[in-house]
């Protein structure tokens, strides 16, 4: 979840802060800062002394495959009726536990 809030926040500012995570996703700043210890030991970030944080390649990768989920599963939730809102909640729960196969056939369903 951080790591696709980290490239979303990517699309929309110059850089990406701690405060700004939090904001996002509505969470404290100490989460975000567990969050982001975690995610630089495992070299999905990279975090500079200003405070700005990056997506590695192999942190760039999974923000990309989770999106491309959010968005797929957006679409088709929104295509069969269900609100925006709701769906781009509902997108947020299942984009993490699809299977390949299921996402494979709603991304080929939803033309993406």
């Amino acid at each position: 979840m951080y790591l696709e809030t980290i490239l979303v926040l990517s699309k929309k500012k110059p850089v990406v802060r701690a405060v700004d995570i939090a904001a996002e996703m509505n969470v404290s700043k100490a989460s975000v800062s567990l969050a982001t210890k975690n995610l630089k030991e495992m070299n999905y970030i990279t975090v500079t002394p200003e405070g700005f944080i990056y997506l590695s390649e192999a942190g760039m990768e999974i923000a990309d495959t989770i999106y491309e989920r959010h968005l797929a599963i957006t679409k088709v939730l929104t295509q069969i009726g269900v609100p925006a809102d709701v769906a781009e909640q509902d997108a947020c729960r299942i984009e993490h536990v699809i299977s390949e196969i299921t996402f494979d056939a709603i991304k080929k369903h939803s033309g993406l």
